[in-house]
């Protein structure tokens, strides 16, 4: 039976909100909607309870374990299709499955509830467990191969880049100077002792921007973001909806920049007299400034309190 402590969705109202024009639209038309990155399906099975028995629901993980979990969550009669994939196989998962256009798409870029909480997936600073951080766990690269394999200017490069953390360097010659390195807390502990004491005052646990580093670099969270962006928008039916849930300011920048370009009709130089590009505006942006979490959301489950959402329309 699905346990809910697996995983808290956030901003689901808001997502819901976002895309009813859709959900609840009374044509006979067949709708498709995708949850490119399903988890722990807390915003799909809220969908799902807006679909009816013509429409389809694509649940994309790379998480084998989300599904194996949660599966029963979903209480619907329409037709429910689990993907283990990753979310920037989106334009070739459509296609294994004979489907040209889709109504809507959703992303949460979060790691789940339940990745966080397990010890022995090692994503957490705070309980003990092997360096692993894999979302998809048959890959190979492992934040214990990062850790342990990555010369010193390229994990500093990592760590400065996708933690945004102004002590890099000292951490990467603190982890480079005790490897090899095996679990979470022995790793935590090093980044601990190499930052000033007075780090949790001004940035948290000193070990958070590191971990969450590593997670991206181990899952290739930024490379794949910009490439789903387009995939998703070309997928969609005019007047589709897509809508993406961002933790990470870079994630944010990447969405922001892809829908702005996504809307503008065209890229030529401000100084052309004429417009020679040929590009056409594919999007329109429903949300000027991203979407946050409420004071009470927040209160409930402080995870949301960095989440942001930004929702486009596929332009006719």
């Amino acid at each position: 039976m699905y346990n809910v402590t697996y995983h808290v969705p956030v901003l689901t109202k808001e997502i819901l909100n976002g895309l009813d024009d859709i959900l609840q639209k009374s044509n006979s038309n067949q709708k498709i909607v995708v949850d490119a990155t399903a988890g722990g399906l807390g915003h799909s099975s809220e969908i799902a309870k807006r679909l009816k028995s013509i429409d389809k629901l694509i649940c994309i993980d790379k998480d084998s374990e989300a599904f194996k979990h949660n599966a029963d969550r979903i209480k619907s009669d329409c037709k429910v299709i689990f993907i283990n994939d990753g979310f920037e196989n989106i334009t070739q998962i459509l296609k294994n499955n004979n489907i040209e256009k889709i109504d809507a798409v959703l992303a949460d870029l979060g790691v789940s509830s339940h990745q966080i909480d397990v010890p022995e997936r090692g994503f957490s600073y705070t309980k003990d467990g092997p360096l692993d951080m894999r979302m998809n766990q048959t890959q190979q690269r492992d934040a214990h191969h990062v850790v342990n394999n990555y010369t010193a200017t390229r994990l500093e490069e990592v760590i400065k880049t996708f933690g945004e953390e102004r002590y890099a360097r000292q951490i990467t010659s603190a982890i480079v100077n005790a490897r090899p390195i095996e679990t979470t807390m022995q790793l935590a502990k090093i980044i601990t002792d190499a930052v000033p004491g007075n780090y949790y005052k001004t940035g948290g646990h000193p070990a958070k921007r590191t971990f969450q580093a590593i997670r991206m670099e181990v899952n290739r969270e930024l490379e794949v973001l910009e490439k789903f962006v387009y995939d998703a928008t070309h997928a969609l039916k005019d007047g589709g909806r897509i809508a993406i849930i961002t933790f990470h300011s870079l994630e944010d920048r990447i969405v922001k920049h892809a829908f702005k370009y996504l809307e503008s009709p065209c890229v030529c130089p401000p100084k052309t007299p004429k417009c020679i590009c040929g590009k056409v505006q594919e999007l329109k942006i429903l949300t000027k400034k991203p979407i946050v979490a409420s004071n009470d959301e927040v209160n409930v489950n402080p995870r949301a309190s960095s989440a942001k959402l930004r929702i486009g329309e596929k332009v006719a």
